[in-house]
């Protein structure tokens, strides 16, 4: 018999009716727990498609404040919430999305003191961050947890996403060994990155993180997606 009130059936309506969903995977959904690092480009389609798709339970953790730059392609944001935590302006516009979803605030920085506690619970964690540094460490983190990392990297027209950690699979390590990409990291956030590109490579992991829910499809474990948005190409590269 089904967990899901009326309220959530007609909330779910047009997933409920995709065979590889239903009622089932709905539930799965309702009693997911997935901890999203970083709530800024990427970080802001993965939160709001999750959301609104029914995951029952969001991490956010994110130290930084919102500015005036943000407003590029950080759609979770507006002018007014300029100085505000990310996290905490994160958390009351994912429940003007969806208030049947519990949201978990945790306005600190990742790192390998903490990594460790803060996943502690969780099924997932999506990697919106934006330096190697915290990639490598939320590998290593999501590993050692035994839990998927659902990885994406954006930079001027180009993104990247992939799925690491999933069920033994490949690693961030695997396909980036850390001596190869230090020059390349230096540079980074120098780079620019069109507003909609986060949103195509955010869509593209909260897909990766519904399916790995349901159960459904096949993942992206051991695969690399490439999009260039500048020339409407894209091609995935097997690792």
């Amino acid at each position: 018999m089904s967990t899901l009130t009326h309220e959530e059936e007609a909330r779910y309506h047009r997933q409920l009716i995709i065979p590889e969903v239903g009622f089932a995977g709905q539930e799965k959904l309702k009693r997911a727990r997935v901890m999203v690092v970083g709530a800024g480009g990427l970080g802001s389609p993965v939160l709001m498609y999750l959301a609104a798709a029914g995951v029952g339970t969001l991490g956010i953790v994110d130290p930084d404040e919102v500015r005036m730059s943000n407003l590029q392609r950080q759609i979770l944001y507006n002018t007014e919430d300029i100085t505000r935590p990310k996290a905490q302006a994160a958390s009351e516009r994912i429940y003007l999305i969806n208030p049947l979803v519990t949201v978990c605030v945790y306005q600190v920085r990742l790192g390998e003191e903490n990594a460790a506690e803060l996943l502690r619970g969780y099924d997932i964690a999506v990697d919106c961050t934006d330096n190697f540094a915290s990639r490598y460490l939320l590998s290593d983190a999501t590993r050692a947890a035994g839990i998927p990392m659902v990885y994406g990297a954006v930079s001027q027209f180009m993104g990247q996403v992939s799925v690491f950690n999933f069920n033994g699979g490949p690693s961030y390590r695997d396909l980036y060994p850390e001596k190869t990409v230090g020059a390349a990291d230096a540079s980074h956030s120098e780079q620019g990155v069109i507003g909609a590109l986060p949103g195509i490579i955010g869509s593209y992991q909260a897909c990766e993180v519904i399916k790995i829910i349901i159960g459904a499809g096949e993942i992206l474990s051991g695969r690399l997606i490439q999009i260039d948005a500048l020339n409407l190409r894209s091609e995935i590269i097997s690792f």
